[in-house]
């Protein structure tokens, strides 16, 4: 019986057995130790969030308090609630009564624990700080508990591993079938965890099972976990890259379209549609620029409705609005395809007129002069006559820039209506 308990079989497993029971105690003791530290790590942690939090929000409750705003003091209270450390708020006055008290848990079902920081909210007014009451967050021992979770996983494996190590080192010599075992373990958890593209799991040459063996298992489940994780963050990513891309395409075509849309408004006048002055002298000059297989003749002509304030004075601002609208159509009537029309300013419209001579343009410009004058207008009821006073240059025997033409035609416009308005002066 003796020999039987001296073998060397039989004493390598008391020893492994005594010494396993020194090492689940050791591992639990270090375990216990590493949670409460980390435990108190991140209580701390917390709290000053907690600290950082009540500096942000101090300066708006204060505000609110001040203008005795309740509404918002309520969003702002609702909005801390809502942060994950936060399972309390007081808001007391300077006196100590509670203003507000708001909590994120039913109530009966308060934590086992909770710690707090508060902050006073004051006021300045004239260089007076004005004391207005404490603001107080409060979290507990369950957002501790929450956030310490996921480390103190980590934490009790890498301790499990390291005083595995230990263990088999220390037993190796005792018995080599453990020794070699957790050297081939070790060597392939290296790989998984070094290799760009290591092996996905874990096979041991173990001929039984054994702790080592469920080991390998447990770490095969928790990579097979992490692999289906990878792939869920990436199908996820995917499909909010995906989004985005759309998002962004989208938002780039509503964005040309409002842009085509501010184009035109800035290129045509508002009320009657044709050019406006800035868009009208640019394309002008765009043509002049241009080259041409003959030196072609441009033609400007400057219009000004004859006593367009009297029609106001008259018939009011929406008759005069409708004057310009009918003048408009009436000479955009007359006008071939190429040929410009623009609202300079107010009852002042000018005509630029590629490859046209001085005749032809003089004949346009008196056929606009006849067709206003024979025309009337109905406006709620009244009739409206008007008269238009025009002044045409031509670029026929000179190199003129559009500037230079609008130029002479201005000073021809006003030999129109020094003569009397209603008539044609080149």
């Amino acid at each position: 019986m003796l020999d039987s308990f001296i073998h060397p079989k039989n004493l390598s497993q008391k020893l492994m057995r005594v010494i396993f029971s020194i090492y689940l105690g050791v591992s639990a003791l270090v375990t216990g130790v590493q949670f409460f530290t980390e435990y108190a790590k991140t209580q701390d942690s917390i709290q000053n969030e907690l600290v950082q939090l009540e500096q942000t929000v101090r300066e708006p409750i204060a505000t609110s308090l001040w203008q005795y705003d309740q509404k918002q003091l309520d969003v702002l209270v609702a909005g801390l609630l809502k942060m994950p450390i936060i399972v309390g708020v007081d808001i007391l006055d300077q006196n100590a009564e509670i203003l507000v008290s708001s909590r994120s848990y039913p109530d009966g079902s308060a934590p086992l624990s909770l710690f707090d920081t508060s902050t006073e909210l004051s006021w300045v007014l004239n260089d007076t700080q004005i004391t207005l009451g404490t603001l107080k967050l409060y979290s507990s021992s369950e957002v501790v508990l929450d956030r310490v979770l996921f480390g103190f996983a980590l934490i009790a494996i890498t301790a499990i591993i390291k005083l595995s190590v230990l263990f088999f080192l220390f037993i190796w010599a005792l018995d080599q079938f453990l020794a070699k075992p957790l050297k081939e373990l070790m060597l392939q958890v290296d790989e998984v965890q070094l290799g760009e593209e290591g092996r996905e799991r874990i096979e041991l040459s173990l001929a039984e099972e054994n702790e080592i063996s469920t080991l390998q298992n447990h770490m095969n489940k928790m990579l097979c976990s992490m692999e289906n994780g990878r792939k869920k963050l990436l199908q996820e990513e995917q499909g909010k890259r995906a989004w985005l891309e759309e998002a962004v395409a989208k938002r780039t075509e509503e964005l040309q379209v409002l842009n085509d849309k501010l184009r035109e408004l800035a290129a045509y006048d508002f009320l009657t549609g044709v050019l406006n002055r800035g868009n009208f002298f640019e394309t002008a000059r765009d043509w002049l620029g241009q080259p041409h297989d003959q030196k072609s003749a441009a033609s400007f002509i400057l219009m000004d409705l004859d006593y367009f304030k009297f029609i106001n004075d008259t018939y009011g601002h929406f008759a005069g609005d409708q004057v310009l609208v009918h003048f408009t159509r009436a000479v955009q009537a007359l006008l071939r395809k190429g040929d410009l029309l623009g609202r300079l300013g107010g009852e002042e419209f000018a005509l630029f007129l590629p490859d046209t001579a001085i005749d032809e343009a003089v004949k346009l410009a008196d056929r606009l002069r006849q067709s206003i004058g024979d025309a009337s207008l109905d406006v709620d009821g009244q009739s409206i006559t008007y008269t238009v006073s025009l002044g045409v240059s031509s670029s026929e025997h000179a190199d003129m820039s559009v500037e230079e033409l609008f130029k002479l035609a201005d000073v021809k416009l006003y030999g129109a209506k020094d003569k009397g308005r209603d008539r044609v002066e080149v």
